[in-house]
């Protein structure tokens, strides 16, 4: 377990670790979750990331504008170009949102989000964010989750593979672009076609 731009943590005393263990079973921060990304050409303008993520439009050009979260599948390089946000950038941009409503200050939220861009779709779905309402930890298995819990420093945890399925569910029913600029022939324009599915065999799988 990492805090973000810093050391390793300690682990915990044994009967702590045990009441940490059911304290993440609750909370759901164990990780079992099977999730894909959709294709890198498929994206969504802004207005519709910042449905999706809970965020205004003010803050998603600023946060684009000072590098926290740019649009991947397509940047604004001139006038009238319609930014495009990836799957990915969606699910940073509900993250950051969640670490502002705990009162993680910026500065944190910018260490931690730098760390997560580096890491691939299937480590993204396997991480869980802790905090201590100061620092940011980023924990990738769930001894380390019960470890951070058991000493103390977890107050509360956001697990990427939770949100990356609020993300899905928000964006099912919101018109896509490819980056060429046509709509997304496969599913109509939207998203829902391709999350539904996924959905459905998560549940029959």
């Amino acid at each position: 377990m990492t805090r973000t731009g810093d050391t390793d943590l300690t682990q915990s005393a044994s009967d702590a670790h045990a009441e940490a263990v059911e304290t993440a079973g609750v909370q759901g921060l164990l990780f079992d979750d099977d999730l894909r990304p959709m294709p890198e050409d498929v994206g969504f303008r802004g207005p519709t990331a910042c449905a999706a993520a809970g965020i205004t439009y003010r803050q998603l050009d600023y946060w684009a504008r000072t590098g926290l979260v740019s649009p991947s599948v397509r940047p604004a390089t001139g006038s009238g170009t319609q930014r495009l946000y990836g799957f990915r950038d969606v699910l940073l941009l509900k993250v950051i949102k969640r670490l502002l409503d705990a009162g993680i200050s910026l500065q944190q939220i910018r260490t931690a989000i730098a760390h997560l861009s580096k890491r691939g779709f299937d480590d993204l779905t396997q991480i869980t964010l802790m905090s201590d309402g100061a620092s940011v930890y980023m924990c990738t298995s769930p001894d380390e989750v019960i470890d951070l819990l058991a000493g103390g420093q977890g107050v509360f945890g956001i697990a990427l593979g939770g949100v990356w399925r609020e993300v899905e569910g928000s964006l099912s029913e919101l018109p896509t672009e490819r980056a060429d600029g046509h709509e997304d022939e496969d599913s109509d324009g939207h998203a829902g076609d391709e999350l539904a599915a996924r959905r459905r065999a998560r549940m029959t799988g």
